[in-house]
């Protein structure tokens, strides 16, 4: 009689664990996919940046953006090869390094 008590009590425990277990991961894993779905729903709703003016104007700001860079670049590599030039006339080159990948 023991036995079946305890089986009945175990029966019992299980499922109400197994329901709220169950139940928990349920929540969560429908909880992700209707997040999923109103995420793709909003990217299928979203107009095509291509056509938008706006997407138009920001790569006319992105190319602008571009030439400065390119701009300050050269700037750079212009004092870069001024200050090669100089130290090379402090360390004995009298003449400008053409190739510093030569320098050992």
């Amino acid at each position: 009689m023991s036995q079946q008590d305890n089986f009945a009590a175990g029966f019992v425990t299980g499922a109400f664990l197994g329901g709220i277990v169950g139940g928990v991961l349920g929540a969560i894993v429908s909880s992700r996919l209707q997040r999923e779905a109103e995420d793709e729903l909003i990217l299928s709703s979203a107009p095509d940046p291509a056509t938008e003016p706006s997407t138009r104007l920001t790569e006319a700001r992105m190319e602008l953006a571009r030439q400065g860079l390119e701009d300050k670049i050269a700037q750079l590599n212009e004092a870069i090869d001024d200050v090669r030039q100089q130290l090379g006339k402090v360390n004995g080159y009298s003449q400008p390094i053409e190739d510093a990948s030569t320098i050992d």
